[in-house]
């Protein structure tokens, strides 16, 4: 039995899929959609923890222009990543499948991969000519579609990179390991590399995610008839720790790396501000629907305190993620909303607002209905899943409020209840033994071997 026989055969309680009640609710969000497409714009920090944002929480770190867009717009508590670390979970976003289909499941694979621009060994996977990207589906509605930032699923010359995976314009990182490094001397300039002399022999005079940002300004200013797709994976607050200055906290009590993590965090806000402002200059404000989230869960502090996990970890510390919708007129401002979704989701949903059809086999659910305030039952009774390949395969899943966890192969599943326990501190598995088979059954069809990470062989 595959996964979709078993979904479709699975009958315990209300886990039908409620198709009726959610057709009925793409209708009526439908006819919340304006008649021109919208303009839409997808910003992703990296290695941004809820705990780093007001509106979540934070205290320390100031980030008032992504406060605002949370007080203007529809706040989530429930989102996750694609994955517990960067590439995988950029390759469950673009998409729409999950780890156990996606074609890059970790930051390196053992077999098949690209020469690695840094270390120069052959371990970074690229997407394939046949892997359907977001990018690619948007094209079919008269999209515009540019990338800023880091890419991390093709190096320069294969079939990854993005302007083979449907993207116009693109300006940033290929390579993850590169990204690290905040004063490079180059970066891509679509297909070609863009020489920052300034920044030779360690110059650092040039800040690339200054670069980045102004790219990001100046292609909406170019496609301001729209329709366009902005696709804005930020570096920022990526270790290395760098950053031109570290006001406003030369004065806080802390470790001069904690200065300039925060600054790092604040900088980037001011950018994400500087977008709002130009959509509103450019009379683009209403006609735009605007995503903020991070790539995996968050480092150096930013975990909420309840959570177990950090990055790295398939625990909700390194899965769960700030995420922020905002759409004036459309979307209901100062919401906030527990609707269970991630990243495999976010394909079908910008196909649905832009007028598109997605791929048939994919595993993402759009989440327009939610965005427009519908109760979208079918977020719950579906299941999510995250795997991590390292030697062994560390699986997790959700379904309901219920959480299954297995470390490793071989070991016991592990059960928690989320609305009671988001910490997953207390394994509940030998109480609930039904629902644990449930889950059992599940995984069994949820993944697909895949000949770049064999199971047993560690990843570089």
């Amino acid at each position: 039995m595959d996964r979709r026989e078993f979904l479709k055969n699975l009958s315990i309680g209300t886990v039908s899929v409620l198709a009726g009640s959610c057709a009925s609710a793409r209708q009526n969000s439908d006819s919340s959609i304006s008649a021109r497409k919208p303009n839409i714009i997808f910003i992703m920090a990296d290695d941004l923890g809820a705990a780093h944002v007001g509106c979540y929480g934070g205290t320390k770190i100031l980030t008032p222009s992504i406060d605002t867009m949370a007080s203007e717009g529809l706040r989530f508590t429930q989102t996750y990543a694609g994955h517990c670390v960067c590439a995988p979970s950029r390759s469950v976003l673009m998409t729409g499948l999950h780890t156990g289909h996606t074609r890059v499941r970790g930051n390196s694979c053992s077999t098949g991969g690209d020469r690695d621009e840094e270390t120069g060994r052959g371990c970074r996977l690229a997407l394939k000519p046949d892997d359907v990207t977001v990018a690619e589906v948007l094209k079919t509605a008269g999209y515009a579609t540019g990338i800023t930032g880091k890419w991390g699923l093709g190096e320069a010359g294969s079939t990854g990179v993005p302007t083979k995976k449907g993207f116009d314009e693109w300006f940033g990182y290929l390579n993850q390991n590169m990204a690290i490094y905040y004063y490079l001397d180059y970066l891509w300039r679509n297909e070609e590399r863009f020489e920052i002399p300034a920044n030779k022999n360690n110059a650092k005079q040039v800040y690339t995610h200054d670069l980045m940002a102004d790219f990001a300004l100046d292609f909406i200013r170019g496609h301001k008839d729209g329709p366009f797709f902005l696709y804005v994976p930020f570096t920022i607050p990526h270790f290395n720790h760098e950053v031109p200055d570290i006001k406003p906290y030369e004065d806080k009590p802390w470790s001069e790396e904690e200065k300039i993590f925060a600054a790092m965090i604040t900088r980037m806000d001011k950018d994400v501000g500087r977008i709002f402002d130009l959509l509103k200059e450019l009379d683009l404000d209403k006609d735009t629907i605007v995503f903020f989230c991070s790539d995996n869960g968050g480092i150096m502090k930013g975990v909420l305190p309840q959570f177990q996990g950090k990055k790295g970890s398939l625990k909700e510390g390194g899965i769960r993620v700030p995420m922020i919708v905002r759409w004036p007129g459309k979307i209901k401002a100062g919401k906030v909303s527990d609707a269970q979704w991630y990243f495999a989701d976010v394909m079908p949903t910008l196909a649905e607002l832009a007028g598109a059809k997605s791929p048939g086999n994919i595993d993402g659910i759009s989440v327009v209905p939610t965005l427009f305030g519908e109760n979208q039952q079918q977020l719950t009774e579906r299941f999510m899943y995250w795997e991590n390949l390292k030697r062994n395969l560390e699986q997790a899943s959700r379904w309901r409020d219920w959480k299954a966890y297995r470390k490793k192969q071989g070991m016991k599943l592990e059960l928690y209840n989320l609305a009671v326990d988001p910490g997953e501190r207390n394994d509940v598995s030998e109480q609930h033994p039904e629902i644990v088979k449930i889950f059992e059954d599940y995984l069994k069809t949820a993944r697909t071997d895949s000949p770049y990470y064999p199971l047993g062989r560690r990843r570089n």
